[in-house]
């Protein structure tokens, strides 16, 4: 999938996550694409996501994050932007790396604590909200659709494994897609940012790099948590998410080739 990655100055980490396998074919390209925010999107930026036509924006941030940092979008969009109101990662609307960060003192606290964010980030109330929305619109709607968070790595990446699980994704390919994070994006700004939002907080580089990165075990954790609780990521989505069989039936529908 790296080919369908594409390179763009304000918006980190933007590409293509359709192309896989599924269950009944393979994933269109064109029409899944996830990133981070686009709030230092450039005009050249704004020209090229214009391109690809999309026609839904999924904003898995919080209500605080998009006020600190609102979205840039090309002045021809005529698209909608869903997201359930409220805070997606903490009562205070940081991140979930910025979240963890006041709690480490080594790269193992780090890494502990960002297992700990993904066991139970699908089930918080908004940002499950959030994830309704976006199966309903991918399962009703034609054009391509852009799901992002703040950095488009954690809210982001479990949004893109839970629609590549339901449609039958090898979960080999799945972790690979998810893992891209760590080459696709831009992490020396993605740590950058860090600093600059946890002034007087002393992380070791390691640590930075744990919580701005994405390892397998956090994926892992958050798919545990469901089969858990639920005893099937389809029984998750269908309790919790709304898209039971008819839900999936419709996204292979419009995903699937």
């Amino acid at each position: 999938m790296i080919d369908r990655v594409l390179s763009f100055s304000g918006i980190h980490n933007f590409r293509d996550y359709g192309g896989y396998r599924a269950r009944s074919g393979a994933l269109r390209t064109g029409k899944l694409w996830r990133s981070g925010h686009h709030a230092e999107a450039t005009a050249q930026d704004l020209d090229a996501v214009h391109e690809l036509g999309i026609g839904t924006v999924i904003d898995l941030r919080g209500d605080s994050e998009r006020a600190a940092h609102p979205c840039q979008r090309h002045g021809a969009f005529e698209g909608e932007v869903l997201f359930h109101p409220g805070e997606t990662a903490s009562s205070g609307g940081r991140a979930f790396h910025e979240e963890a960060a006041e709690r480490i003192s080594s790269v193992d606290d780090a890494r502990a604590i960002m297992v700990r964010l993904y066991q139970g980030m699908a089930y918080r109330p908004v940002l499950a909200g959030t994830y309704r929305l976006y199966l309903k619109a991918l399962a009703e709607r034609d054009q391509p659709s852009l799901l992002h968070c703040l950095a488009g790595k954690d809210r982001t990446g479990v949004g893109a494994a839970l629609v590549h699980s339901l449609l039958g994704v090898h979960h080999d390919d799945i972790m690979e897609d998810y893992l891209l994070t760590n080459t696709a994006g831009n992490a020396e700004a993605r740590i950058a940012a860090l600093r600059a939002g946890m002034t007087g907080v002393g992380l070791s580089d390691g640590a930075m790099r744990v919580l701005t990165g994405v390892e397998a075990e956090y994926l892992d954790a958050a798919f545990a948590a469901l089969r858990d609780s639920h005893g099937t990521v389809e029984a998750y989505a269908a309790d919790v998410l709304g898209a039971g069989p008819d839900v999936v039936a419709a996204l292979e529908r419009q995903l699937v080739a």
